[in-house]
């Protein structure tokens, strides 16, 4: 009996909502990080809709970070910010 209250108490003492928070805490800071290089490749995008590199990042930044995990949207989102960098230090083609 004494393994069942160590094993409820935990469950049941505050450890349930903190990993809720920190969850939602993550997801909002990866929708800002989203946003803020959706704003930054839109400021570009009169150049950059030229470049072979801006359909990738869009979809990057839409459909796969749709479709992933909370997880795996870090490096979705970090892959998309190299994307967006090469695309800024590419002259544009005319």
């Amino acid at each position: 009996m004494g393994g069942r209250k160590r094993s409820l108490r935990p469950a049941g003492a505050g450890s349930a909502g903190a990993p809720g928070r920190n969850f939602r805490q993550r997801y909002e800071d990866l929708e800002l990080s989203r946003a803020a290089l959706l704003a930054r490749l839109d400021r570009h995008m009169k150049v950059v809709r030229t470049h072979p590199s801006a359909k990738r990042a869009l979809k990057l930044l839409n459909d796969t970070f749709r479709s992933a995990s909370v997880a795996q949207r870090v490096a979705i989102l970090q892959a998309a910010e190299w994307l967006i960098n090469l695309i800024e230090k590419t002259p544009p083609v005319l």
